[in-house]
């Protein structure tokens, strides 16, 4: 499927069968504010958006505290009234003084996906089709060639004998290449090491999935489909609410919990502590002394020069 051309805008306002990311896609970033304004009454007559307001809404980094308070309540209307149930919905910033890492002992890992389905659960993922951000690889002993990797495996139990597991998600690069070929900026790296996604301004166009070299990102092909019974109603405008469909989303540390002094779901599932995680700035937090003291480490390819924050080790 070719990508977009987003090397000029329309000359007038766009098509009756426009949507408003197809219609944000090729003005090129919001180039040609006049065939906006003209394409509004009929963007809404399609439900594309709620209100003017959300169709004008700042980007992120530009909004007031008042902006975002009015867009999280926005938020909270429309989850309610899809799903009849009051969510909450936070904005919560990075945190000073820290820099959020995760290690994963590959000794310890039995491949029992616990991680990849508490991920699904915490962060509103859609379950039909169910969009998964962690995959298990299953790899023989004495191999690291992930290209070969089994990740659809499914024995009657786990872990099988002459095999290791690696899970993989966003390795929350220092040098993210997905973050390089945003043409909108819907996507950026913040000061506690988190690549994030805004949905409301990211516009389906799939340069980050093409650029990221660990598989991490997904795009919703489809309208996400959530149980009303499972909807998990503590959520961050930057992470768990409710994504809608033709946008990106991934793993971003469970922001909506570590941001808030609790630890990401996958690790707390873990039924053998393969799993940790905390602030790599902090000397006497767990991940800073396994990174000092262990001396087997894999940051996934590294030759990338992409600098992952996910390091993987093995015991001796």
């Amino acid at each position: 499927m070719p990508l977009p051309d987003t090397t000029s805008a329309p000359s007038g306002p766009p098509a009756p069968d426009m949507n408003r990311r197809t219609f944000l896609r090729s003005t090129a970033a919001f180039a040609g504010l006049s065939a906006l304004a003209a394409s509004l009454a009929p963007l809404r007559e399609l439900g594309e958006f709620s209100s003017v307001e959300e169709f004008m809404q700042k980007y992120y980094k530009e909004m007031t505290p008042e902006d975002m308070a009015k867009v999280l309540k926005r938020i909270e209307s429309q989850v309610e009234r899809e799903y009849g149930i009051r969510p909450h919905v936070r904005d919560l910033r990075p945190m000073n003084g820290v820099e959020f890492v995760y290690c994963l002992n590959l000794t310890r890992c039995i491949g029992c996906r616990k991680c990849v389905h508490a991920c699904v659960a915490e962060n509103n993922q859609s379950r039909n089709p169910e969009i998964q951000y962690i995959r298990v690889l299953k790899l023989p002993h004495g191999s690291m060639d992930i290209e070969k990797a089994e990740h659809n495996y499914n024995p009657e139990s786990v872990p099988e004998k002459g095999f290791f597991y690696m899970p993989v998600q966003c390795q929350q690069c220092q040098n993210p290449p997905c973050v390089k070929v945003c043409p909108v900026n819907a996507t950026w790296q913040e000061s506690d090491g988190i690549t994030v996604i805004d949905y409301d301004w990211c516009i389906g166009c799939r340069y980050c999935e093409a650029a990221c070299p660990y598989w991490a990102r997904r795009f919703n092909f489809t309208k996400p489909s959530i149980p009303k019974d499972r909807l998990n109603p503590n959520m961050a405008y930057l992470g768990n609410r409710p994504r809608q469909q033709g946008v990106m989303e991934k793993c971003h540390f469970c922001i909506q919990r570590t941001r808030d002094g609790r630890y990401p779901a996958c690790m707390e599932v873990c039924p053998v502590g393969a799993r940790k995680f905390g602030n790599i700035l902090d000397p006497e937090s767990e991940v800073s002394y396994i990174l000092r003291e262990k001396r087997v480490f894999i940051q996934l390819k590294e030759e990338m020069g992409t600098n992952p924050r996910f390091f993987y080790y093995f015991e001796k």
